[in-house]
């Protein structure tokens, strides 16, 4: 047997998640991952302007089984990402601590909070109706009811520092409200993003309800914002100043865009903002005793 101190690493290079498949760039192309401190880790496949179109028809698919299904059976499927995570969390651990430079001990914190919030959000599928919907008080014979409903397909560019438990609490909430992504992962740390697309292939969330893109997000977002089958857009971890061309880009195509001054301290303990930012609501009249 050889001496394996003298083993090479095998250099692994990570291709995108789309439609429920792991396929490469359509123009090859990948970029070197390095750790905080500057090792190698690993390549991560260089997104394109095709792969953004390939990955919202694919979210477009997804959208009516998702929005369609039942709120406890989005809530279950949550549950079910949480429970993947959990089983995988010694990984997520590494490569928080990689890259972001943290202690182990903190980088175990930060997965912790991560779990946590899949199940928070989870909790909250069957609560949304309650909370955002109404029974509206109508002078006449009629009954008044809003009702929330999912926005559609919805572009998120993931925070570029917290590059897990940023993209958790980005992505979770879109999917509790019943929508669908696409979602640009951080540039320099997007391998908690590539890990959490395996989980979500080996869990129960169907294929195109969550496509995850590795790039630059300066160069996927403008095409994610001008997209007409897109229905809103999660500016959050585009540059500073991109963001109003990216507002401009998406009022073309009447999208709705989440406000975003800085990035929030994904620490706090979440709020159903974004529940709410990704939910239209239906009002329906219907008269009394027909």
């Amino acid at each position: 047997m050889s001496d394996t101190s003298e083993r090479l690493a095998v250099a692994k290079t990570y291709k995108l998640y789309i439609g429920g498949s792991f396929p490469r760039s359509e123009s090859g192309r990948v970029y070197p991952v390095r750790s905080a401190d500057g090792e190698f880790l690993a390549n991560a496949a260089h997104a394109s302007r095709k792969d953004v179109r390939d990955a919202v028809a694919a979210a477009r698919k997804a959208f009516p089984g998702w929005s369609g299904a039942t709120a406890y059976n989005r809530g279950q499927v949550l549950f079910r990402i949480a429970e993947v995570m959990e089983g995988r969390r010694d990984q997520f651990a590494a490569e928080v601590a990689a890259a972001e430079g943290v202690s182990a001990d903190q980088a175990q914190s930060i997965v912790d909070t991560a779990i946590d919030r899949v199940v928070w959000y989870a909790g909250w599928t069957d609560k949304i109706s309650m909370v955002l919907g109404a029974a509206n008080p109508v002078a006449g014979p009629y009954f008044s009811f809003s009702v929330p409903e999912p926005t559609g397909v919805v572009g998120v560019l993931a925070p570029q520092e917290s590059a897990l438990l940023g993209l958790i609490s980005v992505v979770a909430p879109v999917l509790a409200a019943g929508n669908t992504c696409v979602v640009v992962a951080s540039a320099d740390r997007p391998l908690p993003a590539v890990t959490l697309a395996e989980v979500l292939a080996t869990s129960d969330v169907p294929g195109g309800v969550v496509n995850v893109l590795t790039g630059q997000a300066a160069e996927l977002g403008p095409w994610l914002a001008s997209h007409a089958d897109v229905n809103a857009l999660d500016p959050t971890g585009a540059p500073a100043d991109l963001r109003a061309e990216l507002g401009r880009a998406a009022a073309e195509t009447v999208k709705r865009v989440l406000p975003v001054r800085g990035e929030p301290d994904w620490t706090r303990e979440p709020d159903i903002q974004r529940l709410r930012a990704f939910t239209e609501v239906k009002t329906v009249w219907h008269p009394v005793g027909t």
